[in-house]
């Protein structure tokens, strides 16, 4: 995991973002600094407790379109590319596979998730 992460205004500076209570636009934050490389937050839970969110914040991110919540629990940031990118001589692969292999990459840089 990187130590530096990166947030796009394409992302934070828009109304929809910003309508966002600043509870549920911290856990985004958070999210984003704990992910992978590739956008995955393998202990969600873990970072609502640190950071004094809620479950309800991370459902607010789901229902906005923000993260994918996984069957087993981990967490997809759908705006990782937009935000984040990384030199390939930094880059290390995600371990969840499995999710990643549900991932398309839209023409915006969104991932989409098929339901397969």
């Amino acid at each position: 995991m990187s130590k530096k992460r990166m947030f796009s205004n394409e992302i934070i500076d828009t109304d929809r973002f910003l309508e966002l209570p600043l509870s549920t636009q911290c856990l985004y934050f958070h999210l984003g600094m704990k992910a992978d490389d590739d956008g995955f937050v393998a202990n969600p839970k873990k970072v609502i407790r640190w950071s004094g969110c809620s479950n309800e914040d991370l459902e607010k991110l789901r229902e906005n379109g923000y993260i994918h919540i996984f069957e087993n629990g981990v967490v997809l940031i759908i705006d990782w590319l937009v935000n984040n990118t990384i030199r390939c001589d930094r880059y290390s692969p995600t371990r969840y596979l499995e999710e990643k292999s549900r991932i398309t990459v839209s023409e915006s840089k969104a991932y989409r998730i098929s339901r397969n």
